[in-house]
């Protein structure tokens, strides 16, 4: 499992540093999708983590919050 969260954390800093610059800042959330992923991967198993994305990126549509939202 722990090789898994570096797999995925190494994904996670490639999109930061290689692919979000390009497209710009388009998240409605802070911390950023990319860093609550990041953040829940770390403090969290691997299962609770996805759990956790997986209700993130549902919230975020055009008509959903915005602002603040920090993992708990």
């Amino acid at each position: 499992m722990k090789f898994l969260k570096i797999f995925i954390l190494s994904g996670i800093f490639f999109y930061q540093k290689g692919i979000s610059p390009l497209i710009g800042k388009n998240c409605r959330y802070i911390p950023s999708c990319s860093n609550y992923m990041k953040q829940s991967l770390l403090k969290y198993n691997i299962i609770t983590a996805f759990f956790m994305i997986f209700k993130r990126i549902i919230r975020c549509h055009p008509w959903g919050n915005k602002g603040y939202d920090p993992i708990k």
